[in-house]
């Protein structure tokens, strides 16, 4: 169970990018899910309210910030709308992150947790904004994946795996896309 208590910046990057591997990241258990949920749960509500100057006060702090808007909910709220209800709020944050350079003062290992919120959208011009970022971070993994997910966009418009969780019908043509092994992201 979660203690309410509402995590640090620093306690938010120490575990997301030191305490969990990239394995972990990329390849959640419903074991690490949960111990998200009860990790962090409060702190994404609280941030979902406001993100006080805190969570803006160095690039450190708005690494966690995204951390907490854009990945977390992605294991905390798995397989529902919630996993993506404070997209929007990280893509904002990621912009202002942007604007103010903060994406150049962490590690080069983190970089990408500055980009990724537009990578998640369903929107065409953030998606090309993504795969520009991404070229310009110049790791070849995390542009393929940027280019995977645009290109998703580009023909259907939104993501279909997303359908289920959201309560959107399929298309024809999205289901015969979901039904190829590995489809979705």
């Amino acid at each position: 169970m979660s203690d309410g208590k509402i995590r640090t910046p620093q306690e938010v990057v120490g575990y997301w990018c030191e305490t969990l591997t990239v394995k972990d990241w990329w390849q959640s258990t419903p074991e690490l899910d949960a111990r998200v949920r009860e990790q962090f749960a409060v702190t994404h509500l609280a941030l979902s309210r406001e993100v006080t100057a805190e969570w803006q006060a160095s690039p450190e702090a708005r690494l966690a910030a995204l951390i907490v808007l854009d990945q977390l909910p992605r294991n905390m709220y798995r397989a529902s709308p919630m996993a993506f209800a404070t997209d929007w709020i990280a893509r904002r944050e990621a912009r202002l992150a942007l604007e103010a350079g903060a994406d150049k003062g962490v590690d080069y290992g983190r970089r990408h947790f500055f980009y990724m919120p537009f990578e998640h959208s369903e929107d065409i011009a953030e998606q090309d904004l993504s795969v520009q970022l991404f070229e310009a971070h110049g790791d070849e993994m995390y542009l393929d994946y940027a280019v995977r997910h645009r290109d998703v966009i580009a023909k259907y418009g939104r993501f279909p795996h997303r359908n289920g969780f959201l309560g959107r019908v399929s298309t024809q043509e999205e289901a015969a896309y979901l039904a190829e092994p590995g489809a979705g992201f």
